[in-house]
This record gives structure tokens, sequence and C-alpha cells, in this order.
């Protein structure tokens, strides 16, 4: 599971590392704290529509998958379990050809129990970016049009594993172009992409570690998400 984390790049360190255009987004600013249904960036590539080139693009995305066919719903869509993803009516489609990335700096679980919960900060041995894969859809509100995301989780392993079940899916730079490829997947084309998130995946679980933090994240109406102190090891 993914249910809170973490972002603390600015919009032109992610167009540096993602190897993107700006596109339309604000200014992104850190965030220590990202819960869903917020606004977040994502890294997509889509055609263009004058060249039929692809671009990649650093672009912002509401962390609850929804979907124009989709009625409102009280519970937010915002992680796919790879076990499903190729096969759920609700992510199949978005999963053929609308497939992005989340940076992140790490993510958040917790152990223990209720009124007595423990976070810990998971995050890249060395420290650095850590890109989850995702599935994006687009709807219209209105005039405007609202992109929305989720992230793919998988079984937990290694370090992750010893704090929660669930774990992202996390991808390293070398299969990122494959892997956001906005070309359409056929039936066995989306196994194939099932396969290669398993293996990968489990290729960048083996570098997740994670410390205890401060317990002040765990309510996120109190809790300050600009404040740097968040993710700090107690």
């Amino acid at each position: 599971m993914c249910g809170r984390f973490a972002l603390n790049a600015r919009t032109d360190e992610l167009i540096r590392e993602f190897v993107a255009e700006g596109g339309d987004f604000k200014e992104w600013t850190p965030r220590y704290s990202i819960a869903p249904t917020q606004t977040v960036p994502i890294v997509r590539e889509r055609a263009d529509p004058a060249t039929g080139a692809f671009r990649r693009q650093v672009e912002a995305a509401v962390w609850n998958f929804h979907p124009s066919f989709m009625k409102d719903s009280k519970r937010p869509n915002f992680n796919t379990r790879i076990e499903t993803v190729a096969t759920n009516g609700l992510w199949k489609g978005a999963f053929a050809s609308s497939r992005a990335l989340f940076p992140m700096r790490g993510y958040f679980e917790w152990t223990g129990t209720a009124g007595n919960k423990q976070p810990h900060f998971l995050h890249s041995k060395d420290g650095g970016l850590l890109a989850a894969a995702g599935i994006y859809t687009a709807r219209k509100i209105e005039d405007d049009w609202e992109v929305s995301a989720s992230i793919i989780t998988r079984p937990a392993r290694d370090a992750s594993g010893e704090i929660h079940d669930r774990m992202p899916v996390f991808l390293e730079a070398d299969v990122w172009d494959e892997y956001l490829s906005p070309d359409k997947l056929d039936e066995v084309g989306k196994q194939d992409m099932v396969q290669l998130l398993t293996v990968e995946s489990d290729r960048v679980a083996g570098m997740i570690t994670s410390y205890d933090v401060d317990r002040k994240v765990n309510n996120t109406r109190t809790a300050d998400p600009t404040d740097p102190t968040l993710i700090e090891p107690v």
C-alpha cells in the first residue's frame, strides 16, 4: 500500500531527473506529506498533435484515479494492484496506453495498534528520487480537463516487507522509456508489461530501507506538509 508519500524536489529538478519538458504545471514546491486526493506531479508521455513525436512532460494530476465513466465515490482510488491492473475494467484501459511515473523521495507506512501507530519512512538507500509506476486518466469537469492518477502496488519485499505487505512498483531509469510509451498495448503486451514491472521492481525493492519518524506525521489535519522534519529520523 502507499497512502502517503513525500516529494521534496522542485519542478526543475524533476525535469532534469526525468529528462522531461516543463509541461503545463504550476511551480511545484517541496511537500513532505502528500495524501490521496491532493494534486501531485506525474511524468507522462503523449504524442504531439502537430508532429506525432512523443513528448515527455511533468504535469499535475489528482492522486485519485477517476475516469469519466465512474460515478463519484467517497472512497478514493489512489492505489492499483499489479495483480489486476491489466484485467480489471477500471484500470486496464489506462494501463494499455496511459502510463505514468510518480516521482517521490519516499513513502510512509505504519506499524502498531490504533491510537499507538508508529510511522516509518521508506526510501532509497542512496537518498535519490524514486519513480513509482502509475496509470492516469482524464475527465472534463465543466470547461476544464482534470487528470487523475493511481500508483501501482505489489507484494512487498526486503525492508519494505518488514513494515507492510504492499509497496509501490518502483522502476529504474533504464525502463522508463518502455513504460511511458503511449503506444497502446494489446492483451499480450499488457501481460508482458506486468512481467516487466514485476522483474524490475524486484530489483529496486532491495534498494529500499526505512527508519522511524516523528508521530506528528500521523495526523494529516495538523501536520504541516512543508515541514522537512516530517521525514527526519527519530
